[in-house]
């Protein structure tokens, strides 16, 4: 007597990936989150591979993950995925602070963030 299987939380042609506990802040992951939205795989994985902003690497590790996510465990086509969603949560706030002048405390927050990123097979267009 075993337990049921866990039903799938995203479509049969989806597949996603979580990152957690990214260190800055989720406005500025949503910038390179929005970079990628609605974008072919390939063409996302370029842009994260070129962009300046330091927390584009992490995305595409994440993206990376999801991508191998369709591909061993949903066995989806890989050239034919896009990315669907890829959204940004908030996460833990390390609280630290700094000595400030007449007997003050200066507040430093350190926030945390997490991304989503789903992709989805889409068949082509003849």
């Amino acid at each position: 007597m075993s337990k049921d299987r866990n039903p799938r939380r995203v479509a049969d042609n989806e597949a996603r990936a979580k990152l957690r506990m990214l260190r800055t802040s989720p406005q500025k992951l949503n910038l390179v989150a929005a970079l990628i939205r609605g974008k072919k795989v390939e063409k996302a994985l370029t842009d994260l591979t070129f962009s300046k902003k330091r927390i584009a690497q992490d995305v595409k590790k994440c993206l990376q993950s999801a991508i191998a996510n369709a591909e061993n465990n949903h066995n989806l086509d890989v050239d034919e995925l896009i990315v669907a969603e890829a959204y940004v949560g908030k996460n833990l706030v390390m609280k630290r602070g700094r000595p400030r002048a007449r007997g003050r405390f200066g507040k430093i927050m350190k926030p945390f963030s997490e991304v989503t990123i789903v992709v989805r097979q889409v068949e082509e267009q003849a």
